[in-house]
C-alpha cells in the first residue's frame, strides 16, 4: 500500500475528528444494555443514511447493515465486513464529564461507543475514496457483544455474511493497557471460549451445633470448588490455555444456622473445543459424586457461551504491516493470548478474521481505568488511530 494513499486516510481521520469525538460522546451519554439498543441502532441508522448509503436496521434484533460498493462491482462480487458492537453494561459510571451516561445503572465501560463511532467515521472515509476499493465493504453494527447468546450469532442467523458474501473480517477492541496511538495484534489463538457455570447443592439445614442431624451444603460446596480445580490442574493437557474460576458462593445461614441451599457461580475457559466438551462432562460427573456422596442433591447448569477467537494469521500479519507503515514500528506491539472472551470468535468460525487491539490510555491525563469499570474512559485521540487502522483494513 502506498504512503501517499495512507496519508489521504490519516488526513481525513484528522478532519473528521470533531465530528467522530461528539458522536462517541453522545453515545456514552446513552448506552442501552445488549439486545435493547433501540435508540442506538436508530441512530446509527439514521447517520448512515445522512452520509448516502443505504442501510438496513433490525438485523438480528436491534443491528444495522449497509454496503459500500461501487459501480465497477456486481451485486455478487464478495466483500470485506467491518464489525462494530452496540451494547453497553449494567454498571454506574463514576466519571464526572460532560458525557456521562444519562441512564443511571448503565454505562459505556467496554468502549463500544467508541467502535460504534469509529466504524461511522470509517464509513465517509470509504466512500470519500471510493475509487481505491478493491471490494465492497459491509459495515456490520452488532447487538448484544456482552450477553449469551452474543449478537454475532443473530447477525449470522438473519443471513449478515451473504448477499453479498463476506469473504474476511475485521474488527477492533478499545485496550487501556496501551497508550492511545498504539495498536496491538496477535495471530492465531487470540481470546478462550467462555461458559457459566451455576451449582445449587441441596442439602439439609438445622441448628450450628448439631451438624450431625443436617446435610451441611457449605462444608459440601467448599469441597466441591477444591476438587473441581483439580479439573484444570490434572485432567487438563497443560499444554491447553484453561481456566476454572468461581466467583459466587451464596449460602444463607448464620453462625449458629447450617442452611438448607448453596449456590455457587462460575466460569470456565479454554482455547481447544475437544477439551471444552470433556470438561463438561468432567465437571458434571464429578460434582455429581460429591455431592451426593454427602448425601445432598445437585441442580447443574452448564451455559456454553462464546467459541474461542482464532485471528487468521494472513490478514492478521497484513493489516500488522499497514500499522507499521502507517503508525511506526514502535506503536505496534504484539500480544500476548487473553482468557477473556469475544463473540466476533463466531465470525472465526465462518471467514478468516483479525480482531485487533486500539490504544485508549493517556497515564498524564488519569485516563488509566481498564474496561468494566466504572471510571473507564478513553484519549479521544485514539479515535484518529481506530479510524485509520479500520479503514486500512477495508482497503
Amino acid at each position: 500500500m502506498n504512503s501517499k494513499l495512507i496519508n489521504t486516510i490519516k488526513a481525513k481521520a484528522t478532519d473528521l475528528f470533531k465530528k467522530i469525538q461528539d458522536t462517541r460522546e453522545y453515545l456514552h451519554a446513552h448506552p442501552e444494555l445488549s439486545y435493547e439498543e433501540h435508540s442506538t441502532m436508530n441512530f446509527v441508522y439514521d447517520r448512515l443514511k445522512e452520509i448516502g448509503l443505504r442501510p438496513e436496521k433490525g438485523i438480528g434484533g436491534t443491528g444495522v447493515v449497509a454496503l459500500i460498493t461501487d459501480e465497477r462491482f456486481d451485486k455478487d462480487t464478495p466483500c470485506v465486513g467491518l464489525r462494530a458492537d452496540l451494547d453497553a453494561l449494567p454498571i454506574l459510571e463514576e466519571n464526572e464529564v460532560h458525557y456521562k451516561s444519562k441512564n443511571p445503572g448503565i454505562m459505556h465501560a467496554c468502549g463500544h461507543d467508541v467502535h460504534t463511532a469509529v466504524l461511522l467515521g470509517v464509513a465517509e472515509i470509504l466512500i470519500s475514496i471510493k475509487d481505491e476499493l478493491t471490494q465492497p465493504v459491509k459495515l456490520i453494527f452488532q447487538p448484544g457483544e456482552e450477553k449469551n447468546p452474543g449478537g454475532a450469532t443473530l447477525m449470522i442467523k438473519d443471513g449478515v455474511m451473504k448477499n453479498p458474501e463476506v469473504k474476511s473480517m475485521y474488527a477492533l477492541h478499545v485496550f487501556p493497557e496501551l497508550p492511545a496511538g498504539d495498536i496491538g495484534f496477535k495471530e492465531g489463538l487470540y481470546m478462550a471460549s467462555c461458559d457459566e457455570i451455576y451449582i445449587t447443592i441441596n442439602g439439609k439445614g438445622g441448628h450450628g451445633a448439631m451438624p450431625h442431624n443436617c446435610i451441611d451444603p457449605i462444608m459440601i460446596g467448599a469441597n466441591l470448588i477444591t476438587q473441581l480445580q483439580q479439573t484444570v490442574s490434572r485432567d487438563c493437557d497443560p499444554k491447553i490455555p484453561c481456566v476454572l474460576s468461581f466467583g459466587h458462593f451464596e449460602a444463607l445461614g448464620a453462625t449458629n444456622v447450617i442452611p438448607e441451599r448453596a449456590y455457587i457461580k462460575g466460569t470456565f475457559r479454554t482455547m481447544n473445543e475437544k477439551w471444552r466438551a470433556r470438561a463438561h462432562e468432567l465437571i458434571e460427573i464429578k460434582s455429581k459424586a460429591l455431592v451426593e456422596s454427602h448425601g445432598a442433591t445437585l441442580d447443574l447448569e452448564i451455559n456454553k457461551g462464546y467459541p474461542f477467537l482464532m485471528n487468521d494469521p494472513e490478514e492478521t500479519l497484513k493489516l500488522k504491516e499497514k500499522a507499521i507503515i502507517s503508525l511506526g514500528k514502535e506503536k505496534v506491539h504484539d500480544l500476548p493470548i487473553r482468557m477473556t472472551a469475544e463473540d466476533f470468535s463466531y465470525y472465526s468460525r465462518e471467514v478468516p478474521v483479525c480482531f485487533f487491539r486500539l490504544g485508549v490510555s493517556n497515564e498524564a491525563e488519569g485516563i488509566i481505568y481498564g474496561v468494566h469499570h466504572p471510571k473507564f474512559d478513553i484519549d479521544p485521540e485514539a479515535l484518529k488511530t481506530g479510524m485509520t487502522m479500520m479503514t486500512l483494513a477495508a482497503l
